[in-house]
Formats: C-alpha cells, sequence, structure tokens
C-alpha cells in the first residue's frame, strides 16, 4: 500500500494517536501555542510524509453541526485522488468519508466517489482499496465498476 487515507478534522484530533512525550516548554506555552494554530481549511488534504504516506483529508469542523458536509467529502475524495497522482501512487487504502465520524450515507459516498473518479484523471493509480464496515450492503458498489480503476472492498 502506497498511501492510506484518514479522516480529519480542521484541527486534526480525530486521527491523531495519543503520544506521551517529555514536554520541554512550559505547559503555559504549550497551550499558548495550541490556541493559536490555525484550522486546516475542510475539504482539503494535508500530506504526512513515512510509509505508507498519510493523507488527511479533512471533512469535519468539530466546532459545526453537523461537523461535516456532503462538499467537504467531495472536495477532499477530489484532491486525495489529485494528490495520489501528482506523487505517482499506484495504490491507496480509502474509507469511506464521511461515514465514520459524520452522517453521510454509505449510498451517498459512493456517488462522491464514483464523480469524483470520473472528474480526476488517473494515470498511475492502479488500485483503491475501500475500507467499509461490514455492515454497508456491498451492492452499492456495483456503480463503481465499470470505472478504469480496481476497486477492492
Amino acid at each position: 500500500m502506497d498511501a492510506v487515507v484518514v479522516e480529519e478534522d480542521t484541527y486534526l484530533v480525530l486521527g491523531a494517536k495519543p503520544v506521551a512525550r517529555e514536554m520541554h516548554e512550559s505547559p503555559e506555552r504549550t497551550l499558548e501555542e495550541a490556541e493559536s494554530r490555525e484550522p486546516e481549511i475542510p475539504g482539503t488534504v494535508l500530506v504526512l510524509e513515512g510509509s505508507p504516506l498519510r493523507l488527511l483529508a479533512v471533512v469535519h469542523d468539530l466546532d459545526e453541526e453537523p461537523s461535516w458536509r456532503e462538499e467537504w467529502v467531495a472536495s477532499a475524495l477530489v484532491a486525495v485522488l489529485q494528490e495520489a497522482e501528482a506523487r505517482g501512487i499506484r495504490s491507496l487504502s480509502l474509507p469511506m468519508l464521511g461515514t465514520l465520524y459524520g452522517s453521510l450515507e454509505a449510498q451517498r459516498f459512493v456517488e462522491l466517489l464514483r464523480e469524483a473518479l470520473g472528474s480526476t484523471w488517473l494515470g498511475r493509480l492502479e488500485n483503491v482499496w475501500l475500507v467499509v464496515p461490514t455492515d454497508v450492503p456491498r451492492h452499492i458498489f456495483e456503480t463503481l465498476r465499470e470505472l478504469d480503476v480496481d476497486l477492492e472492498c
């Protein structure tokens, strides 16, 4: 797997893994830095280098209710595919964005993914591994089969 997509929010806390680190600064300074941090823009993708590459799809704003919007998911899907193409990624693990921490319907996610795949030129991306909860009916993915990308659920 060349890259893994992670569902994320504007302050990057949903996908964060808690890590205990030794503090070299005062707690006050650490708190100041956290409070002054600018939020990421919903619908965008951030890249964390490593193996595999991590693509952080910002589809939630925890200050909003609901925390997600369909247009943010759609924009993030296109941005993920464009980033994958720009970096020569051949295989990608993709969760059903907006369904893990949000209430986006699985069928609607599939429609948004189909639109993103249909509108994005993909010369290098060969495999997209969809991370699908076990309770999602597999027949909703049939509309993706005709696209020129190997999709596995």
